[in-house]
């Protein structure tokens, strides 16, 4: 017979985890990410709980601020000059397209496959001024209005990461106690296999975090190096977008690419020749060479992963996504990948019982 209390307390539970996770729904992606990054700067907290002498609110207190250093002043100063700076740019292309020359250069006409398609449009353009402005209208608001758009999604992501470093706090001070009564669920819904599927999501959590935000820090100290040599504008802000975008496998392209034509379009034809080599050679070479060797004990995520991470995670979490899609995808793609190589050795353990 079914007996009815236990149904009701079910039911009871059901509904209550329902509506916790309905309110919070809003802040799910903070949390998740204070959690994810928090567990990747542990052994830091760690060391700083130890020489503090286990306090655990003041090394918390340090931990949000280095925090607050590392993340929301690099984002803070991108999010106050990226829609200063953007205007000048659209601004300043508009104005060489009003003064497009009738000529088109021979380094545009001998492009691969679009080089013939640009060079008429061009002479099209420049033939009337009636073409000049439908150009203008085709090309200039869409590319203006995709602008705006990612001004607000760095806008979004400034407020997003300070409550990831809100809650970070928490996480920090009270993270023992967090952790104990994880495992204790872990251990008691799934045993021996549910911690060791725990413990292998922590250290994936870890080897994926390592990866990417080694490579961010490092392609945007080469980006700026770079960027300095060639006498770019705005170098810093173009290493902290270097940074934020590396996760992105076109990013870093799109930062010293669109430099490089800037330098171009200024007259530097040798210094923008340099920044393109020097961004394909150096600053893209980092996130194939660094990458690896960063996230080498974690497991080898398939490239689609990362880019279906990077785009999924950027439409439902917003920008914080950018890191976090990845990241999730990663967990569930090792659990995967664990537990099918569980299968798999009990079908072969089958045979040798009989």
């Amino acid at each position: 017979m079914i007996n009815t209390n236990q149904v009701s307390r079910i039911a009871l539970i059901t509904l209550l985890a329902i509506g916790c996770i309905y309110v919070l729904q809003p802040f799910m992606a903070a949390v998740l990410f204070a959690a994810i990054f928090c567990l990747f700067t542990w052994p830091l907290y760690h060391r700083l709980w130890l020489r503090l002498g286990k306090r655990d609110t003041w090394a918390a207190i340090i931990m949000t601020i280095m925090l607050l250093i590392a993340l929301i002043l690099p984002m803070a100063y991108l999010a106050m000059n990226l829609a200063d700076s953007s205007d000048k740019l659209f601004n300043q292309l508009g104005a060489s397209l009003q003064n497009l020359q009738p000529k088109v250069p021979d380094w545009v006409r001998n492009l691969p496959i679009i080089g013939e398609q640009i060079s008429h449009s061009w002479e099209q353009a420049t033939a009337s001024q009636e073409e000049l402005m439908k150009l203008l209208r085709q090309y200039y608001e869409p590319m203006r209005a995709f602008a705006l758009r990612a001004i607000q999604l760095v806008a979004g992501g400034f407020l997003q990461l300070l409550l990831v470093v809100f809650v970070a706090f928490f996480f920090y001070r009270d993270g023992a106690k967090i952790a104990q009564g994880l495992m204790t669920i872990v251990r008691r819904l799934g045993g021996e296999l549910g911690e060791e599927m725990l413990n292998l999501s922590c250290n994936t959590v870890k080897g994926v975090m390592l990866g990417i935000f080694g490579t961010a820090l490092a392609q945007s100290v080469v980006a700026m190096v770079g960027f300095l040599i060639a006498g770019a504008p705005a170098p810093l802000l173009l290493a902290c977008a270097t940074f934020f975008l590396s996760a992105i496998p076109v990013g870093p392209p799109l930062i010293w690419g669109g430099a490089s034509f800037w330098l171009y379009g200024q007259g530097e034809h040798g210094w923008a020749i340099f920044l393109a080599l020097y961004g394909l050679l150096a600053i893209s070479t980092v996130d194939n060479v660094v990458k690896p060797i960063l996230i080498s004990h974690s497991s080898h995520l398939p490239l689609l992963l990362i880019i279906f991470g990077v785009l999924g995670g950027a439409l439902t979490f917003g920008f914080i996504g950018i890191f976090l899609g990845p990241t999730l995808l990663a967990v569930g793609f090792t659990l995967l990948q664990h537990w099918i190589a569980l299968q798999n050795r009990k079908i072969l353990k089958m045979p040798e019982q009989n």
